[in-house]
């Protein structure tokens, strides 16, 4: 049977899994949105194709599964980039569909034509270096490797962004509806096989240590059952985990052996244990990056011994030397030490007193003047304290701010926290939070300040178009917080292109058809959350922070 690329290429969306696809059609691509209309796969028309990347990193980091946006030639592709490469960085599964200009006028100066011909923009050298796949499809005889090189990147133990680039004339050409038999199953690739005696070093390792310490990163969010033998390995041998800011949540931070999130901007009680306390260190899918690491700083991981474990070969020892390196899925992996030490009678350690050891740093920090946050930020406590016990559920917190929730917010095991990794845009919270709410029936929080909130803020009605419940909280203080208080700590406070004038969001609330919340005391808080609709209601709450209010960290640039 015979039928046109573009409809070959919605089938082969939906041999991918794709139920929603975000994104803007124009000229170039509209023969494969005709075939999209009544596929049964959902489109979610935009506001700006960066807004569509972003939705769709929010919806593949939420779900685990492909993220899908679409968009026409030219314009629309080269405004996915940033969107793009955030996904690259956080190793997202995440297929783009762009359209092209027609084939015949290739290299002589067509409309919005990106082939690369005749001085025009070079498409495929525009996302090189952001993609694990790039595809200027010309013609239609190699499409079934194009189509079967695109689903094994996207399905791999390291996936990432495929971009498909289609010029119109080739969406219209007819080919064999058979190629789509011809691809691969689509089957995640055989997991690796756990040698016994690689167990039995581990249990050495943990049997020699006094004092061991976990550091649970993104990895244990990927795995499926990790979080619960995370927690099962901890309670059991009574060891205490941190984790890196990437994967809070591994671990209930309201656990009695949660030591929260390691990392430079954080309350430095993980450090202090690390660098006081342990003499064995168990990283499980953490890349020890510069956030994590203290900008790399010696003496954190120095002198304890090291056990690496991390699905992805290339993260083992790449900033540092393990005593012993592990690849394997980290659920896989935990389940296995955990089926291993029972019956080899490996014995608890004495429980530490965490909290105790908490209220020691917390007294050294004060005495030193190292206390990451003063008075002036007493109000956002008391907001993510409100978050905290309001939702016996869980929620989505789509965090662009990070620094605030990293201290202020304790991840329970039924929520999930998605910080704003990647390449750190501005602008992500938002579309990534409604993205995320199209597979994910909770709760959802975008949480950004007002200079982020401007680049973004039009998406807000693509979560009223499509009637996404959806809450912002959003930090009020007419500035670029990161770059003021790095030009007041480092450039003798020349403030300089970082304070601005904001809008009247209550209008502008109004103007989108949501709700508006001001909040400027801890009573203007309480009332809030005793009369916001979270689950159903879109909402803008804007908390009012001073300007001159620096979190007392120091980012070293």
């Amino acid at each position: 049977m015979q039928i046109q690329v573009s409809q070959l290429i919605v089938k082969f969306l939906q041999q991918l899994g794709v139920e929603t696809i975000f994104g803007m059609p124009g000229a170039h691509i509209l023969p494969v949105y005709d075939d999209l209309y009544g596929s049964g796969i959902q489109t979610v028309l935009v506001k700006h194709e960066q807004g569509a990347a972003f939705m769709a990193g929010g919806y593949a980091r939420v779900s685990g599964r492909i993220g899908a946006c679409i968009t026409t030639a030219g314009p629309g592709a080269s405004n996915l980039i940033t969107g793009i490469a955030n996904a690259y960085a956080d190793k997202l599964p995440m297929i783009v569909i762009t359209g092209e200009a027609p084939t015949h006028i290739f290299g002589r100066g067509g409309l919005q034509e990106s082939s690369g011909e005749g001085g025009s923009i070079d498409q495929t050298a525009l996302f090189s270096g952001v993609t694990r796949y790039h595809k200027l499809i010309e013609r239609t005889d190699y499409l079934t490797n194009v189509l079967n090189q695109a689903a094994r990147q996207l399905v791999s133990d390291v996936p990432g962004p495929v971009v498909l680039s289609i010029p119109v004339n080739v969406q219209k050409e007819w080919v064999d509806a058979t190629i789509l038999e011809q691809l691969p199953t689509l089957k995640p690739l055989p997991k690796l096989h756990i040698i016994p005696s690689v167990l039995e070093q581990c249990a050495e390792m943990i049997r020699q240590a006094r004092r061991p310490v976990i550091l649970a990163g993104y990895g244990c969010l990927q795995s499926a059952q990790a979080r619960a033998e995370l927690h099962k390995f901890s309670e059991h041998l009574n060891i205490p985990v941190a984790t890196s800011l990437k994967g809070k949540g591994a671990m209930d931070e309201r656990s009695a052996l949660s030591l929260g999130s390691l990392g430079v901007t954080s309350s430095g009680h993980a450090m202090h244990y690390f660098m006081q306390e342990a003499d064995l260190i168990i990283l499980l899918g953490a890349g020890f990056n510069e956030r994590t690491s203290y900008v790399w700083k010696q003496g954190v991981l120095n002198p304890s011994k090291i056990i690496q474990v991390d699905r992805n070969v290339a993260q083992l020892e790449k900033v540092f030397k393990a005593d012993l390196a592990i690849q394997s899925d980290l659920g896989d992996f935990l389940a296995a030490l955990n089926a291993y030490c029972v019956p080899q009678g490996l014995e608890p350690k004495p429980r530490p007193d965490i909290a105790a050891f908490k209220r020691r740093i917390d007294v050294q920090n004060e005495a030193e003047g190292t206390v990451i946050f003063g008075n002036k930020f007493a109000l956002v406590k008391a907001l993510f304290a409100q978050l905290e016990q309001q939702f016996d559920e869980g929620i989505v917190l789509v965090d662009d701010n990070i620094i605030f929730a990293q201290n202020f917010y304790r991840v329970k095991t039924c929520d999930l926290f998605v910080p704003n990794t990647g390449v750190s845009s501005l602008g992500h919270a938002i579309p990534a939070a409604i993205g995320a709410r199209f597979t994910l029936n909770k709760p959802i929080f975008a949480i950004l300040g007002d200079g982020g909130f401007q680049m973004c803020c039009m998406e807000i009605m693509t979560a009223v178009n499509y009637h996404i419940p959806l809450t912002i909280i959003l930090f009020n203080n007419q500035t670029l917080g990161l770059i003021r208080k790095n030009q007041h700590q480092q450039y003798a406070q020349r403030f300089l292109d970082c304070d601005f004038q904001n809008p009247d969001y209550s209008l502008l609330a109004k103007s989108f058809g949501i709700n508006h919340f001001s909040v400027k005391t801890s009573v203007d808080c309480e009332r809030v959350f005793a009369q916001v609709d979270f689950h159903r209601g879109i909402n803008l709450i804007e908390l009012f922070i001073d300007q001159d209010a620096y979190p007392n960290y120091s980012s070293r640039r």
